[in-house]
């Protein structure tokens, strides 16, 4: 635990989830590790599909979670400034090609031409109530000459990339900016919830060769897929556990909270895996008897939602154009990765080899905090990695007040930018 003394680099993960809000401190050890220094979790009700539906709900759910991480460790940080991530229905991604003509042939290709490049992106025309969230090059062409990947130090005329763009609605970001601030927090960074859980739980080698990653949330599914150690594609379906939770819930005829336990404590994603005489009997309302509910029927219902979402998601693997060249295969996280038998039943309808991705790939092997290493912190513990680059980190365990804002590959005048300055406008003149 790094004391309030010690001048140690702090970043905080908010995961605003639809089941759980995590608010997720981390800082580097000597060898360039993240550590995860605290943690809190509150229950998350003002947010439905990923999106904010209630914003006091959601404000009082995330100052719980801040102030739990503040008392796990003894009130020694001062937590004000947060990256925090966005999902939802509303997210969607298109493929589009820049082009920067370069006047000097003798200067070499540099980082500005490149941040010039990116930054023309964000001047595309989008649908009414849509900005563009991320700008991600996918590959360079300088001079008709393709596939670089780095085009640094070249010598060119005509710059060209392929990027990836992501999209999302105006609204959803402002509420978002909204619950963080009315929870008396700064917002660093917005960042794209499957990115963010990729950071977490994917290796260099398996981006390398090529990897679906799914994040199964409460109210949605994050596909990310990445090769050649790019992010070639991303989706957001809107199914999660909290579907396969109302499915239980109309199937058994249960209470909500008891179809929630059924899943996390008894729940499988193949019926076949399960005993014909295996039952699990439910408390029945004041004055009647308790119910019994057979294991293989609750796996029957649970496998038919997964093998839904396990379609969609095989749908977008398709879409991509990358299905043949994925050696890395499906990597599943989120908290809907902890069903019993999912990574069969993922193998069975994709064909690919599937493996259970957990946050600590990057994480420092010290890192006390029980059960941080849950699939269901990727994003948290994904947030805090993609905050330690040189334009979100501060040198201060004691308060995370003040972050440095001069790294070359942060766009001004982006997106969140834009909103941050007019949403501060806005909450001076409501206050």
């Amino acid at each position: 635990m790094a004391e309030a003394g010690n001048k140690r680099k702090v970043v905080v993960g908010l995961d605003i989830g639809t089941t759980k809000i995590a608010c997720i401190v981390g800082a580097q050890n000597e060898h360039g590790k993240v550590e995860i220094i605290s943690m809190g979790k509150f229950e998350s009700v003002g947010v439905t599909r990923g999106v904010v539906s209630n914003i006091e709900k959601t404000v009082h759910s995330i100052e719980a979670a801040v102030e739990q991480a503040i008392d796990r460790v003894d009130g020694q940080l001062n937590i004000k400034v947060v990256n925090v991530g966005i999902a939802g229905q509303h997210i969607s991604s298109l493929q589009h090609r820049g082009m920067l003509m370069r006047d000097d042939l003798e200067q070499e290709i540099a980082q500005e031409d490149i941040d010039a490049l990116i930054e023309d992106m964000y001047k595309l025309v989008m649908q009414p109530g849509e900005e563009i969230v991320h700008v991600l090059p996918q590959e360079y062409i300088v001079d008709s000459e393709k596939g670089i990947k780095d085009p640094i130090g070249m010598a060119g005329v005509r710059l060209e990339a392929n990027f990836h763009i992501i999209t999302g609605q105006v609204a959803a970001a402002k509420n978002i900016h909204k619950c963080v601030n009315k929870a008396g927090l700064e917002l660093d960074e917005v960042i794209l919830e499957p990115i963010a859980s990729a950071e977490a739980v994917l290796s260099e080698e398996e981006k390398e060769a090529g990897v679906v990653l799914v994040d199964i949330g409460g109210g949605t599914t994050d596909v990310a897929i990445f090769q050649d150690g790019i992010i070639r594609h991303t989706a957001i379906i809107p199914f999660g556990g909290n579907v396969i939770t109302d499915d239980i819930k109309e199937g058994c005829t249960i209470m909500k909270r008891h179809a929630e336990k059924l899943k996390q404590k008894f729940g499988s994603a193949l019926a076949s895996e399960c005993q014909d005489n295996e039952v699990v009997c439910i408390p029945g309302l004041r004055g009647r008897d308790p119910k019994e509910i057979s294991i293989r029927n609750l796996a029957s219902i649970i496998q038919a939602r997964m093998e839904e979402i396990i379609e969609h998601v095989y749908y977008e693997i398709k879409n991509s154009g990358f299905e043949k060249k994925l050696i890395g295969g499906i990597v599943v996280t989120g908290g809907g990765a902890q069903l019993k038998h999912i990574t069969q039943l993922f193998e069975y309808i994709t064909g690919m080899d599937t493996r259970i991705g957990y946050p600590n790939e990057h994480l420092a092997s010290t890192s006390q905090i029980e059960n941080v290493t849950s699939p269901m912190f990727a994003t948290g513990i994904g947030l805090v990695i993609k905050g330690f680059s040189p334009a979100t980190v501060t040198p201060d365990t004691e308060s995370n007040t003040s972050a440095a804002k001069n790294h070359s590959t942060k766009r001004k005048g982006s997106f969140f930018d834009k909103i941050l300055t007019k949403s501060r406008a806005w909450f001076e003149e409501e206050d």
